[in-house]
């Protein structure tokens, strides 16, 4: 229970001071949070949750969180027949989402097309130092020189910025001749294009430059028909494109974007780069389909394996442009499948290739490298011939794949971890040894054209020739088939079982789940042939998964947290930038963990006094309809102003409590709730902390989102609104 105390005062100490003193008094008595934070094995009881509990666990373990109406729903139908629906997704109709997401459709093209039609600030540099021809195809012909013409601009005033200040310093300058001095000649190289090291979630137009641009003529380019319109933009020669786009106010952007196509909008907003316009949709899809989805258990096996096999966004500039296609085509369509497919189409994604760098790993004794040094001395670019030089083995990869994907950290063998301390699952373990070897079997497995169409090939003359001996069985020569006997190696593993299983143990059901649980689903594991849905089959039939002592016993991530309360109020979503922005805030941004681990499912991580302080300004701010882009209806969710008549606020929060929790809270979160929802100071300063502006629309978004509004709907019911805030905000929200 001390913990639980300390985890209050330290998140109500911060909440006197951000939200005027709401629900500071919430979190004193909560055992969820000294049970979460525990390492102690969960012992489940002989007595399971019945009725009603029983509901409500399926729907906040399977799902995002309940919306309204899914208890109801899942009641008529049983929650057996519900679950294994859920593991036939394709079952399920799902149209309503697809029809939300063909607003995007840059997230529906093939990886080769992306890369094609929205090219990446490293093949505008290669087209500029090669004085490449643009494009035919009109569209992508205005993609392109606009994108170039705004490197062009950058660069000319780093260097004349740059130029100033060297001569100013007595330093070198920049010539007539186009030589270059010292700090000049380093600005050139890192020269900024359109996009370069934006992270998706900063605002389009914060650096926008207002710029007189022929008098009315802008005006009259908008006023025309969308068609017509869009033919005159990408007409522009690139230096007058470049000075309209700058000279449109944010409500100008906006009304030249209406009555476009969706392609027509990705087009307009790739022309100021394509890097911010690929990763928006790419979080912004991913926010949809966790909310929206009615495959809500393939949403969420979705997020387990991408966060297993995590991959950063920010690993390079092609990273974005990668990503698309491996949550589309890599990850979902295998989240309920057999394990060993997964691992194989990870290992040959080239997102997973590039952001462990499996895709430079050359063999020490391959063809490749024996001509290295002979292509290095004929080389006359300095970076060319040190890369030349540097092409090696790299292991990132094969360990990653041992560590993180398949066997786990625990079956390593070390000085201070002999094969004695292993558990039996590890058989004998594995050693640095064996970590180099499946390097070696993996050489060659490359992407094809990284920059242009960043699909996957094996290069023979890559791949390190000859055996190799890994987990002490010979792998005999034979090429790319020689990794594909690895992966099988790996996923057949009874310690691969294990070690999966655990992660999906804890994610389902406890952060210390009952060792006879894992045992089980891993059996059932080894069995299947490694088949996702046999193992969550035999974790959803298992005691200790109904057991009381799990019932609400985990803390909600971030992701969870927002993804929950927006589908718990039944919230209209028109854009979803300001959610994944809100991820940012709370620490868990999507792709955002930089080391392949990816984010812990504990609680630990998740309940320091900042983030907890936040979650609560999130809600205020959400219940209050000040994220922009998200809509509350409290009225209706209530049933209506009718329903409203009678009862006054106590019987309103009591409804409250039925529709965004599906129980009762504790009489201490009711009295504070009932004690605080009229505190008018707390919206404000929930928003000023949180950092969301409520009626500042992005720009950008607007334009990829049709039907974003153009202002913030006050709640109709304000008094429902703040009691909504607190009890997302509550202690008991916080658990799934």
């Amino acid at each position: 229970m001390r913990s639980g105390r300390r985890f209050a005062g330290v998140f109500f100490g911060g909440a006197r001071v951000l939200v005027s003193g709401l629900l500071c008094v919430l979190m004193v008595e909560q055992p969820m949070v000294a049970a979460a934070a525990s390492k102690k094995a969960v012992v489940p009881s002989v007595q399971q949750i019945q009725a009603e509990q029983r509901v409500l666990h399926a729907l906040n373990r399977f799902t995002f969180g309940p919306r309204p109406g899914d208890v109801v729903a899942v009641q008529a139908v049983g929650v057996k027949a519900w679950f294994e629906r859920q593991l036939n997704p394709l079952s399920i109709d799902d149209s309503a989402l697809e029809a939300r997401l063909e607003m995007f459709p840059a997230m529906q093209m093939e990886q080769s097309e992306l890369m094609q039609r929205y090219p990446s600030p490293a093949v505008l540099r290669q087209m500029i130092a090669k004085d490449e021809p643009l494009p035919s195809d009109p569209v992508e012909h205005a993609i392109y020189a606009d994108q170039i013409a705004f490197y062009k601009a950058a660069k000319a005033k780093k260097e004349a910025e740059q130029a100033a200040a060297s001569k100013d310093d007595g330093g070198a300058m920049l010539m007539s001749d186009g030589s270059v001095g010292k700090g000049a000649e380093e600005i050139k190289s890192n020269a900024a294009l359109p996009g370069d090291g934006v992270d998706p979630a900063t605002p389009a137009m914060a650096t926008h430059e207002e710029q007189f641009y022929s008098g009315l003529d802008a005006v009259k380019v908008i006023n025309l028909p969308p068609d017509q319109r869009m033919q005159r933009i990408l007409a522009m020669p690139p230096d007058e494109l470049v000075r309209f786009r700058k000279s449109l106010s944010k409500s100008e952007l906006l009304a030249a974007a209406q009555g476009l196509s969706p392609m027509q909008r990705e087009t307009l907003v790739a022309l100021q780069g394509s890097p911010r316009m690929i990763g928006a949709e790419l979080l912004e899809t991913r926010m949809l389909r966790d909310i929206y989805s009615e495959r809500q258990l393939e949403a969420v096996m979705t997020d387990f394996w991408l966060n297993h096999f995590n991959v950063y966004i920010k690993k390079n500039q092609n990273e974005p442009f990668l990503l698309p296609a491996y949550e589309r085509e890599v990850i979902r369509p295998h989240a309920l499948g057999k394990f060993e497919d997964l691992l194989v189409v990870t290992a040959k994604s080239p997102a997973m290739l590039m952001y462990l760098d499996n895709w430079q790993s050359v063999g020490p004794d391959s063809q490749a490298a024996k001509n290295g040094g002979r292509f290095a001395m004929l080389a006359k670019n300095p970076q060319v011939k040190q890369a030349l030089k540097d092409r090696g083995l790299n292991e990132n990869y094969a360990r990653e794949l041992m560590e993180l994907h398949t066997l786990g950290v625990q079956c390593e063998v070390s000085a201070d971890r002999p094969v004695s301390m292993l558990d039996k699952t590890c058989g004998r373990g594995y050693t640095q040894q064996d970590v180099t070897q499946v390097a070696e079997v993996l050489t060659g497995w490359t992407i094809d054209q990284p920059n242009r169409s960043g699909t996957y090939r094996f290069e023979e003359r890559r791949h390190e020739p000859g055996s190799k001996m890994v987990l002490g069985k010979k792998i005999g020569e034979k090429g790319e088939a020689e990794g594909l006997e690895v992966l099988h190696l790996l996923a057949t593993s009874p310690a691969t079982a294990q070690f999966i299983s655990t992660k999906l143990a804890v994610r389902f059901v406890s952060d210390a789940p009952p060792q006879a649980l894992v045992d089980r689903m891993a059996k059932a594991y080894i069995a299947s042939g490694g088949d996702i849905t046999t193992v969550l089959r035999t974790m959803f039939d298992s005691p200790e998964f109904w057991s009381p002592e799990v019932y609400r016993a985990k803390v909600k991530t971030p992701e969870e947290f927002v993804v929950s309360a927006v589908r718990a109020g039944g919230a209209e979503v028109t854009t979803a930038i300001p959610l994944f922005q809100a991820l940012e805030k709370l620490g868990m941004p999507l792709y955002g963990m930089q080391t392949p681990n990816g984010y812990s499912w504990m609680a630990e991580p998740w309940v320091n006094s900042g983030d907890l302080v936040n979650r609560m300004n999130f809600a205020v701010s959400l219940s209050n309809d000040r994220v922009v882009g998200v809509e509350t209806d409290w009225t209706r969710l209530l049933g209506g102003p009718s329903a409203l008549a009678a009862g006054g606020s106590v019987e309103k929060e009591r409804k409250l409590e039925a529709v965004l929790l599906g129980q009762a809270v504790s009489d201490r979160t009711r009295e504070t709730v009932l004690a605080q929802f009229q505190d008018q100071t707390a919206q404000q300063q929930a928003e000023k902390s949180f950092g969301i502006r409520a009626n500042e629309q992005e720009p950008m978004a607007q334009v990829l989102n049709v039907s974003s509004p153009k202002r913030v709907r006050p709640p109709f019911d304000r008094e429902a609104a703040g009691i909504a805030g607190l009890l997302l905000g509550s202690p008991e929200f916080q658990r799934r």
